[in-house]
């Protein structure tokens, strides 16, 4: 009995390891159905630094070659900067905090005037909405853009000693490795870093790497163009902490995008080939002539509605080259639900095609995109159009084109403004205007709030609204608008209005003001 319990208890299952199994992860177990998952703990810079090159050179030639990302590129582009990005000057009176409205309109205009090409563009080339534009189709197809900010020069008309240089990722030498100037300090792919990995300088090519065919311009005596952190804007999402360079935005959709390419060339010539109406001639004697025959042996070119001769024995065996019905258009669709998946936006924005979605689908979609589209303006606000224009304006006030007064004392009081992107449209514009009124009318969103969706600024509007209204009782006309007395009746219809519609669950638009 003792040798048999001894055996039970050598094989009996040990609960401390049945436990332990018990709380461990499927995901990081290693079988046979695991074996071939190669994982590895390295850092971002890590993982970046041997594909980054290759990764914006695929990324590049997938927007020039597929249509659908070359159409995710110009949508982000449209969607985030659109025709143009305002500038509202928001500096206040001392006495009452009331808005100064001359100052406003004379740094406005200022500005407005400087983002002409002429001047805010080193190459004269690209205006300030040019600029921001090119940064952030450069930010999403090659994942960054360096933005150089040019001091102690006016550049064609302007009255600014600044100038803008947009530089693509390709500038900066990802391979540079030099001397760091101070302990603690180190290179990574062409950012000089210090202990706390906050860039200090930048290794820039003196001309562009791939700019090899024009080799009768003179060579650079210097490669490298160090720059100072200051003076550069380093437009990028870092999607890990530590990570110094950015990577396109199609990096997860790039094998199946160049799938894609080459099943739809496949798929092409298939169905041209099985088209194309042709017939073989067999003739007993073989003898070989005609305009296919070239020393002796024959050409085949295969055209339609060709009738071509073949040699004694010869026979022709084409291939089926037809595939199961209705495949295509649902594995085309999958792949761009992947790709609008990977780059965040959605596949009716992504596609142009709206046979698979209905009103409610749409607005879901909108609305997504929307908050997408609003936080990467934000990320525009913060890293590029702030710091570009406190420079501006205080290099406008030294150098004598702006007169504010106490500028050099109180700087912070100048410097803010606000930035009016491109307004979003609406799926339903009557339901979404009766429901911003309800809003605006039981307290639940300002009116400000409902502009500035709209791309608008509530002062600028009432201005305008205001001379519209005048002038039109100038000249005796009378149309519906916000006089005394008429928000009541309008409010009523708009109950009543809704009263009578069918709830059909669909969510509220939010109210988040840009």
């Amino acid at each position: 009995m003792g040798i048999r319990n001894a055996w039970r208890e050598l094989w009996r299952p040990n609960p401390s390891v049945l436990k332990s199994k018990k709380r461990s992860f499927t995901g990081g177990e290693v079988n046979r159905l695991t074996a071939g998952w190669t994982t590895s703990v390295s850092s971002a810079d890590t993982e970046i630094k041997g594909d980054i090159k290759r990764l914006r050179e695929r990324s590049r030639d997938l927007i020039r070659n597929v249509d659908y990302c070359k159409n995710a590129m110009r949508a982000i582009t449209d969607n985030v900067v659109g025709t143009s990005v305002r500038l509202q000057a928001q500096i206040r009176q001392q006495r009452g905090g009331k808005l100064n409205q001359r100052l406003n309109d004379q740094v406005e205009t200022a500005f407005k005037k400087w983002g002409h090409a002429d001047s805010c563009d080193v190459s004269g080339k690209l205006s300030f909405d040019d600029i921001c534009r090119n940064a952030v189709t450069a930010w999403a197809s090659d994942g960054e853009c360096f933005i150089r900010l040019i001091r102690g020069r006016k550049f064609g008309n302007s009255e600014t000693p600044l100038a803008i240089q947009v530089c693509e990722a390709d500038m900066v030498d990802e391979d540079y490795q030099g001397k760091a100037p101070k302990k603690g300090w180190e290179w990574r792919m062409g950012v000089l870093v210090d202990e706390w990995h906050r860039p200090r300088q930048y290794a820039f090519y003196s001309r562009h790497p791939g700019d090899t065919l024009f080799i009768n311009q003179p060579t650079a005596e210097r490669k490298h163009i160090f720059v100072d952190a200051k003076d550069v804007i380093h437009l990028a999402t870092f999607s890990r902490p530590g990570q110094t360079r950015g990577i396109p935005w199609l990096s997860s959709s790039i094998q199946r995008m160049h799938h894609l390419q080459g099943y739809e060339q496949s798929e092409i010539i298939a169905r041209r080939v099985s088209s194309a109406q042709m017939a073989w001639i067999t003739t007993p004697e073989g003898e070989l002539s005609g305009d296919d025959v070239v020393d002796e042996e024959r050409v085949y070119d295969m055209s339609p509605g060709s009738i071509r001769y073949l040699a004694p024995g010869e026979q022709i065996h084409v291939p089926n080259l037809d595939s199961p019905s209705g495949q295509f258009e649902p594995f085309v669709r999958a792949m761009i639900r992947a790709l609008s998946a990977g780059i965040g936006v959605s596949y009716s924005t992504l596609s142009r095609d709206s046979s698979q979605t209905n009103y409610s689908s749409s607005r879901l979609d909108l609305l997504q995109d929307q908050e997408s589209f609003k936080a990467l303006q934000r990320q525009l606000r913060e890293i590029v159009l702030e710091p570009i224009y406190k420079e501006w304006l205080e290099l406008s006030v030294l150098g004598g084109s702006l007169n504010l007064p106490n500028y050099t004392t109180e700087p912070q009081r100048y410097q803010v403004a606000r930035w009016m992107f491109k307004g979003f449209g609406w799926v339903d514009p009557m339901k979404e205007v009766q429901s911003n009124q309800l809003a605006v009318n039981a307290g639940f969103k300002l009116q400000s709030t409902v502009l500035s969706e709209q791309g608008l600024d509530l002062e600028e509007f009432l201005i305008a609204r205001k001379n519209e209204i005048e002038l039109a009782e100038s000249m005796g006309l009378s149309f519906e608008t916000t006089t005394k007395g008429a928000s009541n009746e309008t409010t009523s219809k708009v109950e009543e209005t809704s009263n009578t519609e069918v709830d059909d669950g669909e969510p509220t638009r939010p109210g988040e003001e840009s």
